[in-house]
């Protein structure tokens, strides 16, 4: 009786060793697929670096230059002291998600799952990310200046005396989103790269109940829709939802190398600049399949995903929270 030949699925073009090959790339592709869907704290909203080595990066602080008038004959031999400082962030250890699959589980099963874990180790890194970079955020509204004489970060606390949340109005959000605003300006924070991230009770209270915002004869271009529950921006500043907004008192956990402990109890929308917080990436998200001795041995497929970086504060001065009343 002749051989049988088999096509094997995870072959490139039927040839070669590697039986996992096309798996582990299709697998990678949902892993990454599902983090940049769950990943709102991207490089577009806080400052990334990547290193091939070390422990740790360190980011310049600079300050800034004044101007005066120069009197005919006075020599120029350079007034300004530009002040200067660092920031370090570490590398916080490895973080992983991981998943087994048991061969006879999988078997017996009528569905893939392979694909719904793969999505599900994406969501949960994104998910630590986010969180982490939130944390980091909100830790700056609250941090001292970085240069002597400069300024620290900003907590706005409701003035209406609210001590919940359910109490607070889309009006009194956009309030204080607008002084936020006003206060970055007069500390010549740039007017682009500006963000406001809301927790959901907060962010659909703005289409729900703020009038001047979502009123066209305030707003003739249009800022979000009542009917849609969104709304773009407010004093120029664009405006996102998210559940990992810090709520609540956090205390260091094992592998940590940065703070994102502290607490946020009270806190209830967060809005900075870009080069409010920055992460330093050592190794980029990457992804690995257990081979062949693994399944043997346990008779399971084990799947991870994993990256190596950490997060910490830049420019105090360049990040706010809005917080409750203490109660």
């Amino acid at each position: 009786m002749a051989n049988q030949t088999s096509s094997r699925l995870g072959l490139v073009n039927n040839s070669g060793t590697n039986f996992n090959e096309l798996f582990l790339k299709i697998f990678s592709g949902e892993v990454l697929t599902a983090f940049a869907q769950n990943n709102i704290f991207t490089e577009q909203l806080h400052s990334v670096r990547t290193i091939t080595s070390g422990k740790s990066a360190s980011f310049p602080v600079l300050g800034t230059a004044t101007a005066a008038y120069h009197t005919i004959g006075t020599p120029l031999v350079g007034a300004n002291q530009i002040l200067a400082n660092e920031k370090i962030i570490n590398i916080d250890d490895m973080l992983i998600a991981q998943a087994v699959i048991a061969k006879l589980d999988e078997l017996k099963n009528h569905y893939d799952v392979r694909a719904t874990y793969s999505a599900e180790l994406g969501k949960a890194l994104a998910k630590t990310y986010d969180q982490n970079v939130a944390k980091v955020i909100a830790n700056a509204s609250r941090a001292s200046t970085t240069l002597t004489g400069g300024d620290g970060g900003l907590v706005l606390t409701l003035a209406n005396g609210n001590t919940a949340s359910a109490n607070v109005t889309g009006d009194e959000l956009v309030a204080a989103i607008y002084d936020i605003a006003q206060e970055f300006d007069s500390r010549d924070i740039p007017t682009t790269d500006r963000f406001c991230v809301l927790p959901p009770a907060e962010y659909y209270k703005i289409p729900e109940s703020a009038t001047r915002v979502m009123n066209t004869d305030f707003n003739p271009q249009g800022n979000g829709s009542v009917a849609a529950g969104n709304v773009t921006q407010v004093a120029g500043i664009p405006v996102m939802m998210s559940n990992n907004v810090p709520q609540s008192s956090r205390s260091a956990v094992t592998g940590e190398t940065n703070a994102y402990n502290g607490d946020d109890s009270k806190t209830i929308g967060l809005v900075f600049h870009k080069s409010a917080v920055g992460t330093v990436k050592l190794q980029d998200m990457t992804t690995e399949i257990s081979g062949a001795d693994y399944g043997m041995m346990y008779q399971s497929t084990l799947l991870l995903a994993k990256y190596a970086l950490g997060h910490g504060i830049l420019r105090p001065e360049c990040a706010a929270t809005i917080k409750l009343s203490a109660s």
